[in-house]
């Protein structure tokens, strides 16, 4: 990573003009600026790129992802036409897997309507190019676009890059932290000079204790209030999957990633790629409060081993070579294991549907909700 960024010159300029930038502006700069975000210039994907997510992992989570949206096309009655959605949908790879495991359901494959939610317009062509054999799809810019109609709704590793505003606790109350120059020119961290009114009354019950210094962040709802409206009012589900917290509570988790490794946030705007743990119980209670119903949140590790991954490794590791077989085995523990260097742990799991819909597969009741489908 560069010590210079063109970006970092455009925000220094802005705070010399404006004044200290909230952090949350200054998240949707480094991501989403039209010439220099970090989301807008590049594919940051593979062992080439920043980080690798779970559909590069291993062709079984996306074939899983592929089963769990059979399972809910039939729990709402298999309607004639299902919108199939993805936002921030990578290379295409995790799309590509589910429809190769839809095939097993031809009523369900001919149904589908895809839609692929992406700016980025590096990744779109990846995402052509994954899916040039697919029949019925379109990209789109935001989840807005989509059509009405019954919908499956698949975000994965994507609310963490939603920018996050936060705030840090002084003596004099809570202060919108942001993101100012010291006396050598440098970016830096600080808070605004007077206290966000009434902030105390708006803050979960563990936030409400939080010592001096402590920082408390959290997103605004206006997409999940987006997805959960959808699939309240057409029918249809939402699958959620990142990384983050079950219960809101104070703690920074603003971070930045380059090849791998973490980085410093400050440094170098628009060349890493800046996330925030997701806050899954702002996110269901959000939900609930629009009248959807939530399912979990699960752990990744539970959701995939509840959806059969376990006994998906093994039909794979008996058709492959003793070097492939490894490879799965890897893959499999990475996905589902706790410990260091899995995703099994760190990684939550939250469906969100319309009301009616009283079980999903994944979440403890496979028997009534999964497809009974086998791949091959």
């Amino acid at each position: 990573m560069s010590e210079y960024s063109p970006l970092q010159s455009e925000i220094k300029k802005l705070i010399k003009s404006s004044g200290p930038m909230p952090v949350w502006r200054y998240m949707e700069l480094c991501l989403t600026h039209p010439e220099h975000g970090y989301y807008v210039s590049r594919d940051p994907l593979g062992r080439e790129g920043d980080f690798i997510t779970a559909p590069e992992v291993s062709q079984m989570f996306g074939e899983l992802l592929g089963l769990w949206t059979a399972s809910v096309w039939k729990a709402i009655g298999s309607p004639p036409v299902l919108r199939l959605v993805e936002l921030g949908p990578g290379r295409g790879t995790m799309m590509a897997d589910a429809l190769r495991a839809l095939r097993v359901l031809p009523p369900l494959f001919q149904s589908l309507s895809i839609h692929m939610v992406e700016i980025n317009p590096v990744l779109r062509e990846k995402q052509k190019a994954a899916l040039s054999g697919a029949r019925n799809i379109d990209w789109h810019d935001t989840i807005d676009d989509i059509p009405e109609g019954p919908a499956v709704i698949l975000a994965n590793e994507y609310f963490d890059v939603l920018p996050i505003h936060q705030a840090v606790r002084r003596h004099t109350g809570w202060h919108e932290r942001v993101v100012d120059l010291d006396d050598s020119g440098k970016l830096i961290f600080a808070a605004a000079p007077e206290p966000i009114p009434r902030f105390e009354v708006l803050l979960p019950p563990l936030v409400r204790a939080a010592p001096v210094g402590a920082v408390f962040e959290w997103r605004p709802d206006a997409e999940i209030m987006k997805i959960a409206t959808r699939v309240r009012d057409q029918d249809g589900a939402a699958l959620i999957i990142d990384y983050g917290h079950l219960r809101s509570d104070a703690g920074e988790t603003f971070q930045a990633i380059a090849r791998h490794s973490f980085a410093d946030p400050l440094k170098a705007p628009g060349q890493a790629d800046v996330t925030a743990h997701v806050d899954f119980q702002a996110l269901a209670r959000a939900a609930e409060d629009l009248g959807a119903r939530v399912h979990g949140p699960a752990t990744q590790g539970d959701f995939l081993k509840r959806l059969g991954i376990e006994t998906r490794a093994v039909t794979l590791m008996a058709k492959a070579t003793h070097e492939v077989s490894e490879a799965i085995s890897a893959a499999l523990k990475r996905l589902t294991d706790s410990g260091r260097g899995g995703m099994g742990s760190m990684f939550k799991v939250l469906a969100i549907s319309e009301p009616n819909l009283t079980s999903l597969a994944g979440f403890g009741d496979e028997k009534r909700a999964g497809t009974g489908e086998v791949l091959p």
